[in-house]
């Protein structure tokens, strides 16, 4: 069992930035895989950004070149970093963690928006 708390959601202008973390309550070094998918408003969940548990990174084509997933074994937390954020972005962000044995612990999510 894992338990992921995501942060740093918020409202930002279309072109922004916003960092978003994903703290888990014990150490993410064994997990297979941490990613981060989003859903935005009517719209079914999607894969945002994965990276392995030799940092191999894997992103959407929609966001590649503007995200960019990282993890830090010590703090047991992955980030995404998105740049040139687009009102399409728009969603609520979920941090994901897969485990050896293929169980995915999902967090509760973070917001957000960007808008003018």
């Amino acid at each position: 069992q894992v338990q992921l708390v995501e942060s740093g959601g918020g409202l930002v202008q279309p072109g922004g930035s916003l960092r978003l973390s994903c703290a888990a309550s014990r150490s993410i070094f064994s997990f297979t895989f941490m990613g981060w998918h989003r859903q935005a408003p009517g719209k079914e969940r999607e894969l945002v950004a994965t990276i392995t548990s030799g940092e191999r990174p894997n992103y959407a084509d929609s966001v590649k070149g503007r995200f960019t997933i990282s993890r830090d074994n010590v703090q047991s937390t992955v980030y995404l970093q998105m740049r040139g954020l687009k009102a399409e972005d728009t969603a609520v962000y979920y941090c994901v963690a897969r485990s050896n044995w293929g169980t995915d612990y999902w967090g509760q999510g973070t917001r957000v928006t960007v808008s003018s």
